[in-house]
Parts: C-alpha cells; structure tokens; sequence
C-alpha cells in the first residue's frame, strides 16, 4: 500500500512525524509531500500568485513554498511515481472539531484527496491549553492511531468523502475508546480578538481561541472529545442545502 502523508504545521512539524509512526505500522511505501513553513488555517486555499517551490529533502520526503492543498497537488502530479493508495494529513498540533474544519488546512488537505478519488484521512490531536507552546503531547494520537485507520481502511468511502479523527487531550491509557459521530458547532461569537501595541507604537490584532464556548450536542464529535473518546467523522463535499433549493426556486418563478 503506497502512503502519501501531508499537513499543515510543516515539514519538520512534531506531529508529522507522529504521523509517520503511525504510517509505519500500515507499509512501508511512505511518501511525504508537506508545506515548507506552517500553514495552519490555510483551509482548502490554493497558491496562484506566485510560484511553488518543491524541494526534497531525503528519499520519498519532499516540502513545497504553498499550502496544504499545494502539498497534495504536488505529490500527486510530481512528487509520487503513482497515485496513492490512501492519502493521510496530521497529526495535527490541536482540534479540528465541529466548524473548524472549514478553517483547518489539515482537513482540506485530506479534501484535496478526496476530490482526486483517494481514500483520505485527517488526524489531528486536541490540547487543553491555548499556551502550551512546545508542550503539546501526542500520545494519544501515536498509541491509538493504527487502531482507528485499521478498520477505516476496511470500510468504503462513498465518492468525494473523507474521514476525520481526533484525539483527545488525555494520556493514552486515560482514553474510554473510538466513537462515530457527526460534526458539531461552536459558538464564534465567544471568540477573543487580542488587541496589543508593538515597539514602533502601531496597534496589532491577534485572533485568540480561548473563550469560544459550545453546546456539544449529542453524538457530535466536541461531545466526544468532552467526555474522553476519539472522535471519527465522516465529511463530504457537496455543501448545498437541499431544503432550500425548492424555496428559492419559487422566489425566481414568479
């Protein structure tokens, strides 16, 4: 089984080498392709006003100067000798729950793979502090993770579909199992916006994520990282509301 890993923290990013652990246990045809720098909140962003760069940096492990979809494009049309049997992005450094996905390069890359017909995964390990910095543990992730991509290998994915899995933020032994569940929603308006000053006197923003509060709801995946499982949902691509194509097709037949 041929492996292509990405992400959206980076090439020499913690959790991409969680991610090749993990890989390890599943073949031993693993291919990176991933963002030069951190791409974090990227979403499924593509690079069209100025060139991407590849570089490679060992056999089978390759960077690119763009985002997290870039990484992908790039490994399918340059960087592989074949399409990938299965496409998987992370472990990303913190969650990528509820509507954060459509912020999260990690998620998008897997998307990206999606798009191209390949089985794609996201991983992505949640953390309890907005300030952890370097702290982050992945534990959790590198204990559990063959054992969620196991049977997620054995199940089809309808067309244009991806999976997304995340860990909670708990020694591994500490983790109460795998659960299936739908996306959630947080409650942006929660959100903080940190205002500074810097050295030349002019006013800075910072968006912060601490503050952002939500109703997890049942079987939803912020309800299952709440209460200590894994989260594994299913996503797919098609965004239209069905429920309002009939109403507004009624205002322009008029």
């Amino acid at each position: 089984m041929r492996i292509l890993l990405t992400n959206d923290d980076g090439i020499n990013a913690p959790g991409l080498y969680v991610l090749e652990k993990i890989a390890a246990q599943l073949s031993d045809d693993i291919w990176i392709c991933a963002p030069s720098e951190e791409q974090s909140g990227a979403g499924h962003s593509l690079t069209l006003t100025r060139p991407v760069r590849l570089r490679q940096h060992a056999p089978k492990r390759f960077s690119v100067t763009g985002t997290p979809t870039d990484a992908v494009t790039m490994g399918l049309r340059k960087v592989l000798p074949g399409p990938p049997d299965l496409i998987l992005s992370g472990v990303n450094r913190g969650a990528n729950l509820g509507d954060d996905v459509t912020y999260s390069g990690t998620v998008s890359a897997a998307l990206e793979g999606a798009l191209a017909g390949i089985r794609s995964i996201a991983l992505s390990q949640v953390y309890s502090r907005e300030d952890a910095g370097e702290d982050v543990s992945f534990a959790a992730a590198e204990a559990w993770g063959a054992k969620v991509l196991g049977p997620l290998l054995k199940a089809p994915f309808a067309s244009r579909t991806l999976v997304n899995v995340n860990f909670p933020p708990l020694a591994a032994g500490d983790v109460r199992g795998i659960r299936v569940v739908r996306q959630g929603f947080h409650d942006y308006a929660r959100g903080s916006l940190v205002e500074s000053v810097d050295p030349r006197g002019f006013s800075y923003f910072w968006f912060g994520l601490h503050g952002i509060e939500h109703t997890p709801g049942r079987n939803t995946d912020l309800e299952a990282i709440s209460e200590g499982f894994i989260s594994v949902t299913p996503l797919h691509l098609d965004l239209t509301h069905e429920g309002s194509m009939a109403q507004l097709a009624s205002q322009f037949a008029q």
